[in-house]
Formats: C-alpha cells, sequence, structure tokens
C-alpha cells in the first residue's frame, strides 16, 4: 500500500514569497553555518545529515514535484527543526535568493548528466553557476559533487580547475549517512553501485 504523503508547510520555503537575498538567521530561526543539497531527490541525505548535525541548518533544493513531496513528507515526520525545503530551479534559485559569504558548504551529489551532447548546457555544474557558488560561499566554504558519469565528471574538474584562483582541491568528507562501500548514501548511489556503476568524487574549497 503506497503511503499517503502529507505536507508540512513550516519546513518549506515558497519561492513567490521570497524578494530578494535571503536572511537565513530569519529563515531557521536561529544563526548557524548553511548548508545547501542542490538536487535533494527524496531526502536521503538530509534527513541523515541534519540528524547528525544538529548545529548545522540544512536548505535543501529540489524541482521534481515527486521527490519534492516525498522529501518534505520525510523532513516533517521526522520533525527536523534545522532543515528547510524548496521546490525551484537550483541555479536560478543561487542567483537570485542566496546571499554573498552565506553558506558555508554545497552538496551536489549525483546531478543530472544530460548525457546528450545538445543538452550539455543544462548541466548544473558550469562556467556560469560555479562564479555563483564562488560568490555565495563563505571564506573557507566547500563544494562537495559526486557523480557516476565519467565525461560530466571530466567537464566538472575542468570548469573548477579554471578557477584555481579562488577554489584549491580538499578532502571529500563522506556523509552521515554513508554506509560501508557507499560515498554519499543517497537513493541513487544505492541504485547505482547495484549497476556497479563507478563513482567519482571531488571537492574544493573557496580560499
Amino acid at each position: 500500500m503506497t503511503r499517503r504523503l502529507k505536507d508540512y508547510p513550516g519546513f518549506i520555503l515558497n519561492i513567490e514569497n521570497l524578494s530578494g537575498p535571503l536572511d537565513f538567521e530569519k529563515v531557521f530561526g536561529r544563526c548557524a553555518s548553511v548548508h545547501i543539497e542542490i538536487g535533494s531527490g527524496k531526502g536521503t541525505f538530509l534527513v541523515s545529515q541534519a540528524r547528525a548535525r544538529p548545529d548545522v541548518n540544512f536548505l535543501g533544493i529540489e524541482w521534481a514535484r515527486k521527490y519534492y513531496r516525498f522529501a518534505v513528507d520525510r523532513i516533517g515526520r521526522w520533525e527536523l527543526k534545522n532543515v528547510k525545503l524548496i521546490r525551484t530551479d537550483a541555479a536560478d534559485f543561487i542567483i537570485r535568493f542566496v546571499p554573498d559569504s552565506g553558506v558555508a558548504c554545497y552538496h551536489i551529489y549525483y546531478p543530472d548528466p544530460w548525457p546528450k551532447k545538445r543538452h550539455h548546457k543544462r548541466r548544473f555544474v558550469c562556467p556560469r553557476n560555479i562564479e555563483h557558488l564562488i560568490r555565495t560561499l563563505e571564506p573557507g566554504g566547500i563544494i562537495q559533487i559526486a557523480t557516476d558519469h565519467e565525461e560530466y565528471f571530466e567537464q566538472i574538474t575542468k570548469v573548477l580547475a579554471e578557477r584555481k584562483d579562488c577554489l584549491e582541491e580538499t578532502e571529500f568528507a563522506p556523509p552521515a549517512g554513508a554506509l560501508d562501500g557507499e560515498t554519499v548514501g543517497t537513493n541513487y548511489e544505492r541504485k547505482y553501485i547495484g549497476e556497479n556503476r563507478g563513482v567519482h568524487t571531488i571537492a574544493v574549497k573557496r580560499i
């Protein structure tokens, strides 16, 4: 029997209600480091990481409505007060609403690789978006990326290497939900491991 998904308004942000750079202290009702996950899926990472790091505020961004609703239901059932979710386009949201130097870490796990060449322009990790991640990272802030797509990973490493003036490679820190043999511990990763796909990771720090 399919579980009925519930709405939990207290755990979501509505894009229609936003009008400028966010004040994260007001959004979360406290002052704490902010981590943003781009592409939250069903919320597996957010649940495990938020429970392990109650000292951190987590914002999850998801575009696909069916996954977003599942994540809201999951976060709401756990009553995780340090998590907010928003359904919107991540690139546009970061450009319009994330303040300068306001984020401690971006988590980008298994982004859509858009494998067809004519669709490569839709990939999230591109020079334009990286500029805004750099702008919104606090000094010493981290970008963590994992993907199973080798060609996309080559593009990712190239794009990041082009900004060596303000980004330096650092150690990739596995999230709290990663089990033995896993890198991230998301639903997508567990599916890919079962299909014997390789996983590529990289982490960079704002200098």
